[in-house]
């Protein structure tokens, strides 16, 4: 209740700022009682997620689901009906196991769960489609723990229906492996071109910033060439010749840089978020791979010469020196983007 009364100040507060980040409502159990308590809460969310496996049980279930729809109908907020592996309607599993077990030959009970999972995704867009909620006001998510499962379900949801979906692969785990499993899961299903929205889902790390999932769902669209962010900074992988601790921490102190610097630019610029930067180690691949990018600096390998010249659209511009290369590239940088992007 007290986090339902906080929505609406949590709106206000960011409308302020000039924040227009849609809050959307995530509901288990209780999200008829509050969203018909609380009418500012229910206004000032942009969607209403619902759990078909929490939202009641029997007769209940139909009411309360109902309710929700209803709200959402009055107040023209959309519905994202997420399915959980976790939390699956238990009655519509029960009978598929029934009726499949009657079957000659019945199938996998693993695959009797993902049917599962698929159909109640549907089954409850249908019925709240027949409530009256607009089919454009209905997104779907059908969220699992196993990157091949996540991948099956998906194409069979595409392939059976039209409605929006929502990517994400649920309790991916901490660090590095969920990052890769996330990574791997949605960008398959993106590639198809399946999914509208998508959401990452890391373990946090203790004392860990949690804007750690938006970079990385940032990344995956800026990576399968579906949006872009901020400049992409391709740099040389470990090896003999970078073994030098001036280009990691550069190519580190670059792409922050960047990262840093680009609300600022998008704001100033038209498509700056399309730009391409390489920070190169040695002179095997630094050259041509810093030709190819906007703007790109080769700096010297282990035992080479310490220069490290600049390129802007494959022409070299000017070769930096001495102990602030870093300073100096980022302002080569930033006279880059003021000669080159238009202003809004």
């Amino acid at each position: 209740a007290n986090a339902a009364a906080a929505v609406v100040h949590i709106r206000e507060a960011l409308d302020k700022k000039n924040c227009a980040v849609p809050l959307i409502g995530d509901f288990h159990f209780n999200g008829h009682k509050l969203l018909t308590d609380y009418p500012d809460c229910a206004q000032a969310l942009a969607k209403y997620r619902i759990n078909p496996g929490n939202v009641g049980k029997g007769k209940k279930r139909d009411t309360q689901f109902a309710t929700m729809i209803e709200l959402a109908r009055k107040y023209n907020k959309a519905v994202r009906i997420g399915v959980n592996w976790g939390s699956m309607d238990q009655a519509l599993l029960a009978k598929l196991m029934g009726e499949n077990a009657k079957l000659p030959e019945p199938h996998d009970a693993h695959n009797v769960m993902l049917e599962t999972v698929i159909r109640s995704a549907l089954d409850s867009a249908q019925q709240a489609e027949t409530l009256g909620l607009a089919k454009n006001k209905i997104i779907l998510s059908c969220k699992m723990s196993v990157v091949q499962d996540l991948v099956t379900v998906y194409r069979s949801l595409a392939q059976r229906s039209d409605y929006a979906l929502h990517l994400g692969l649920t309790e991916a785990g901490i660090g590095s492996k969920g990052i890769v499993a996330s990574t791997a899961a949605l960008s398959m299903l993106l590639h198809d071109g399946i999914g509208d929205t998508i959401r990452i889902s890391l373990t946090p790390e203790p004392g860990a910033a949690r804007e750690k999932e938006v970079i990385v769902a940032q990344e995956i669209l800026q990576t399968m060439g579906l949006r872009s962010f901020v400049p992409l900074v391709t740099a040389c992988p470990g090896c003999g010749r970078t073994t030098s601790t001036y280009f990691q921490q550069l190519a580190s102190q670059v792409q922050n840089y960047l990262r840093t610097r680009m609300p600022q630019w998008k704001e100033k610029f038209h498509g700056v978020e399309d730009m391409s930067v390489a920070v190169m180690g040695c002179v095997v691949n630094g050259p041509g791979e810093s030709k190819h990018a906007n703007i790109g600096i080769s700096l010297p390998g282990t035992g080479e010469r310490p220069v490290a010249p600049v390129y802007e659209n494959g022409e070299k511009t000017v070769t930096l020196k001495g102990e602030n290369i870093a300073g100096e590239f980022e302002a080569v940088i930033d006279a880059y983007i003021e000669r080159t992007y238009e202003t809004r």
